[in-house]
């Protein structure tokens, strides 16, 4: 009598799981069926370099907020 994995097993359900996490990270939200403005599109393009740059998927806002002024943005007081 041979000994089989059991399908409900952590390793297996992990193991099936994979490809399918793997292949989402490499969409691109800005090939989204909505139309973005220029701006929205160089936001969104700087923030996934800054993502691959420093393996981050999930940046913090303070994160976010440093690719924002390394677009030039400054905050104008009222």
């Amino acid at each position: 009598m041979s000994v089989t994995a059991c399908p409900h097993s952590p390793a297996r359900r992990a193991a099936s799981k994979a490809p399918r996490s793997l292949r989402r990270r490499h969409i691109d939200p800005t090939t989204c069926e909505r139309d973005y403005g220029p701006e929205e599109l160089e936001f969104m393009q700087a923030i996934e370099a800054y993502k691959r740059s420093s393996g981050r998927m999930f940046p913090t806002c303070s994160e976010i907020l440093e690719v924002v002024r390394s677009l030039g943005y400054i905050r104008v007081s009222l």
